[in-house]
This record gives C-alpha cells, sequence and structure tokens, in this order.
C-alpha cells in the first residue's frame, strides 16, 4: 500500500508523455488537415486501451502512489472503453473540425488531457485525486467549447459551462472537506473504515455527503442540477459536444462509484434517497421538456438528462434494509447502463457530425426530413441509434433499461417496484421524442435533396457503431457479465 508502483499507472503515464509530444510534434506539421497530429494522436489512444484492456484482462487490484491511486478491473474497463469512446469522437469531429477552422493541434492536445482527467479519476483512491482528475478534465473541455473564437454562441456556452462548472466543483470541494472533517482522512478505505466503525459527529457527514451528491449530480448533468446541460450541448461545436457528452459520462459514474459506494456505504440509508429525489426528477424533466424542442442537440441534451436518472436508479438499489445482498447487481446494472449509453450517444452526435456541412450546422430536426431518401444506410444506423434511446427491442438500450428495472425489482421492496413502474411509464412518454426523429426522417420531404458525402473512416465506423448497437442488444451477456466482474471486484477490494 505504501509502494509507489509506478507500473500499476503505466498507462496514464504514457497518455501524459504523449500528449506532451503531440503537442511537440504539432508545432512543426504544416499539413492542413493535420494527418501526422491527428494520427500519432488515434495511435496513442489505441495503445492506451489495449493496456487498459490487457490489466482488465489479469484481473488484479494494485494499488499506487502510496494508496493515493488504485488500479482495479472497473477503473481499466472503463478507461478502455473512454479511450475507445475519444478514438471514435475523434473521427467523426475531423471532417467537422477541417471546415469551421478547428483543426487545430489543441483539438487532439486538449482531448488527450480531456482524457488523462477522465483516467485519473477512474483510478483514484483519495479525494484529491478525484478533485485534481476533475479538474484536468473540466479545464480541458471548457477550452474545447470556446476553441471557435469567432463564434459567439460557443462563446457563450463556454462560459456558461465554466461558471457552473466551478459551481459544481465548488460543491463536491465542500462536501469533500467536510468529509475529511468527519472522519480526519483524505483516503476513501480510511474514510470507509471511519464511517463502518460509527462516528459520533453523524450530522457533519450527512451534510458532507448532500454537497458531495450535489456536485456528482451536476457533472452527471441530473436534475435539479441540469441547467447547464442544454445551453452547452446546443452552444458548444457538435464535436466538441460529443467529447463532453460521452467519455466524461464514465468518469462520473466511477467518482460516484468510488466516493458513495467505496467509501460511503455506511452511509447509503441517507445518499439513496437523494439519489432516488434526483433520478425521478430527472425522468420527469428530461422526458417532458424534450418533448417541446425542435433543435436535436437540445433535446438530446434533455434525453441526457432523462438517461442519467434511469442510470441513477440502479445506484439507489445497492443496500435494502441494511444489507449490501443487491449490490453487485444493482451498480453492475447501472455501470451496463452508462457504458450503453455512451454508446449510443457517440452514434447519434456523430451523426449530427455527419449531416452538418460548410456553413450549415444540423442542428434542427427538421434538417433529418426524408434522410431514408438521400441515404437509406445512415437513416437506418440513425433508426437504430433512435430506437436504442428510446428502449426499444432488440437493439441494446433495451437491455440496458431492463437491467435496472430488474436490480430495482430483484430487492423485493414495494417502494422500488413502485420506482420501477414509474421509469417505465416515464419512459413510455419520452419514446415520443425518439419515435418523432424517426418518423421526420422516414416520412417527411427532404429539403435538401443533394447527396450526403462522407470520409470513408466516418462511414466505417459510423457503421460499425450501429452494428454495436444492435448486436450487443442480441448478446447482451457478454458486456454485462464483464461489468458484474468489475463490479464484484471493486466490492471486494
Amino acid at each position: 500500500m505504501n509502494d509507489m508502483n509506478w507500473l500499476a499507472i503505466y498507462p496514464e503515464i504514457l497518455l501524459l508523455a504523449m500528449g506532451c509530444v503531440v503537442a511537440l510534434v504539432d508545432l512543426w506539421v504544416t499539413d492542413e488537415q493535420r494527418r501526422p497530429t491527428y494520427w500519432l494522436t488515434q495511435l496513442t489512444l489505441v495503445v492506451v486501451a489495449g493496456l487498459h484492456f490487457s490489466y482488465f484482462d489479469a484481473g488484479l487490484t494494485t494499488y499506487a502512489m502510496q494508496g493515493m491511486v488504485v488500479a482495479d478491473p472497473m477503473g481499466h474497463l472503463l478507461a478502455g472503453f473512454a479511450c475507445v469512446a475519444t478514438l471514435v469522437t475523434l473521427v467523426y469531429a475531423r471532417p467537422y473540425a477541417g471546415v469551421r477552422e478547428m483543426l487545430k493541434g489543441e483539438l487532439f492536445i486538449l482531448s488527450l488531457f480531456s482524457l488523462l482527467g477522465i483516467n485519473v479519476m477512474l483510478s483514484a483512491n483519495n479525494f484529491l485525486v478525484i478533485y485534481l482528475g476533475l479538474e484536468l478534465m473540466s479545464l480541458s473541455l471548457y477550452a474545447l467549447v470556446a476553441l471557435r473564437r469567432d463564434n459567439a454562441i460557443a462563446t457563450e456556452a463556454a462560459m456558461k459551462y465554466f461558471v457552473l462548472g466551478a459551481l459544481a466543483s465548488g460543491f463536491l470541494l465542500y462536501g469533500l472537506s467536510m468529509m475529511y472533517g468527519a472522519t480526519g482522512s483524505l483516503s476513501i478505505p480510511q474514510v470507509f473504515d471511519v464511517i463502518s466503525q460509527g462516528v459520533p459527529n453523524k450530522s457533519v457527514l450527512v451534510f458532507g455527503v448532500v454537497f458531495v451528491v450535489a456536485g456528482l449530480a451536476f457533472k452527471l448533468g441530473a436534475a435539479p442540477f441540469h441547467m447547464w446541460v442544454p445551453d452547452v450541448y446546443q452552444g458548444a461545436p457538435t464535436a466538441v459536444t460529443l467529447l463532453i457528452g460521452a467519455a466524461p459520462k464514465l468518469a462520473a459514474f466511477a467518482i460516484t462509484v468510488r466516493l458513495l459506494v467505496e467509501g460511503m456505504i455506511g452511509l447509503a440509508v441517507d445518499w439513496q434517497q437523494m439519489l432516488v429525489v434526483l433520478s425521478v426528477l430527472s425522468l420527469l424533466i428530461g422526458n417532458l421538456a424534450a418533448i417541446a424542442q425542435s433543435n436535436l442537440k437540445r433535446m438530446l441534451a434533455y434525453s441526457t438528462i432523462a438517461n442519467m436518472g434511469f442510470m441513477l436508479l440502479g445506484m439507489t438499489a445497492g443496500v435494502v434494509n441494511n444489507n449490501t445482498l443487491s449490490a453487485a447487481n444493482a451498480y453492475s446494472s447501472a455501470m451496463f447502463y452508462t457504458v450503453t449509453y455512451v454508446l449510443t450517444t457517440l452514434g447519434t452526435f456523430g451523426m449530427v457530425i455527419l449531416l452538418s456541412r460548410q456553413g450549415h450546422e444540423a442542428e434542427e430536426i427538421k434538417d433529418l426530413a426524408g434522410l431514408a431518401r438521400r441515404s437509406p444506410w445512415f437513416a437506418l444506423v440513425m433508426t437504430m441509434f433512435m430506437f436504442s434511446l428510446a428502449g426499444v427491442p432488440p437493439t441494446v438500450g433495451f437491455h440496458a433499461k431492463l437491467a435496472v428495472l430488474q436490480a430495482l425489482v430483484a430487492t423485493g421492496v414495494g417502494f422500488y417496484l413502485w420506482l420501477a413502474v414509474f421509469a417505465v411509464v416515464v419512459s413510455l412518454v419520452g419514446a415520443f421524442y425518439y419515435l418523432r426523429v424517426v418518423k421526420v426522417m422516414f416520412f417527411d420531404e427532404p429539403t435538401d435533396a443533394a447527396a450526403i458525402a462522407a470520409p470513408t473512416d466516418v462511414r466505417l465506423v459510423m457503421t460499425l457503431n450501429g452494428a454495436a448497437v444492435l448486436v450487443l442488444g442480441l448478446l447482451p451477456g457478454g458486456l454485462l457479465d464483464l461489468c458484474k466482474v468489475a463490479i464484484r471486484q471493486a466490492l471486494t477490494t
């Protein structure tokens, strides 16, 4: 536990080193398409993802940096997925950025450092390490939103994101400071030990948990801390919206598990009640507000709020009647939901990027009108993504929702059964705005009859993305088992 153990954080060291190398190499790149920078970045992501997946396959939990960092299967699995999500995002983003004067070294460098912050959060075993990773990720994303400096809307979105992100970080930091004051430690395992032994100042602990949960809700985009999500998703360049909406959700889930489950499960009675309120509000506000949207990015932002509410439902069922028998099932279902949501989000925003062209952002739902006539294949793939978000079989989104609902019902408690019924009813209401997009694609007259031009790599990745949503829907067991293995290992070490 006191060993530095540099090998445990080798992927993060490599990512940091390659981020610096990419920054230096880009200084001498004269190609307007930034090919050397782009391919060096993608190679880095492939290698780092491979390292994380190989570490996950080894199934070991090791500690580094004198116990401040934990390298366990959950962290490695989510970090591998985060690398893949960033890689796919950059494939989609490159043509989009090229016609908007955004194809600069900063796009790739900041993406790598944002991913580094995500990796740091995924392996954090200490309050300070969590905060360090959070700020590294957040500051990189703030700069990416403002990358189009001549665009007033993007600049406004960056300012909103920065101010509200700073407020969220303040909430989380204040809550963590309260936890430190009550337990006398910044180490998550030591906080767990102190809480499990019984602490006299319980009120201080609960007060700290309130602020921690509020800070996590900000980062997840859960209601009522969701006010930044629609504005930032709509105002940011679509490529950056995807960087915000995909991989960071994996990190937000991970620090929720690290803090609330691994550190404060002794206070589960308190924080589970808060998560129930957050999830119910998110499902209501997200689904109802999305119905009224005509802007596709804004609709998907409210969809994100609703989906994070559904994920939080899984987190509420871990401790029932003061026992943790259902913990592994509940938290693995929430992890499965998060991973599959990120997979689908990559495709939906990737399609928005693909349909955008120079001088035109395909941000309105009406921009998808007649897509089935212009490109039947892309219309079919987009339909897969919409069905997955709506939870329609046989897509993976159906099994993600089913896994969470099964976790709620398996508790055998009437309250959770009614919570599952509520989630189903609200999801049925929310299916309207997803199916509306499908209707527009197949039955409305196209406003633009021009054929859709897309680079070969974008077409290939988009096809693979759609295929993954379908294949994982037909065969969800493998990914769900990986999530269960990762969560069980995290709970037992």
